[in-house]
């Protein structure tokens, strides 16, 4: 694993940790936002244009 997802993983856990120390309504709200984030990432493409001055 690279340097940056260790980083990645480790703001990740402490998301997760966080959202232990809320209520269960916290809880899910954090767990729901923390699911769309995953589906656009999972969904998401980058892509390169090189910028063309005119």
């Amino acid at each position: 694993m690279s340097k940056k997802e260790t980083s990645f993983d480790k703001a990740e856990l402490e998301l997760l940790k966080e959202g232990l120390k809320r209520s269960y309504k916290g809880r899910f709200e954090m767990a729901t936002r923390l699911y769309k984030i995953q589906q656009t990432m999972s969904k998401a493409v980058i892509s390169h244009k090189p910028y063309i001055s005119k």
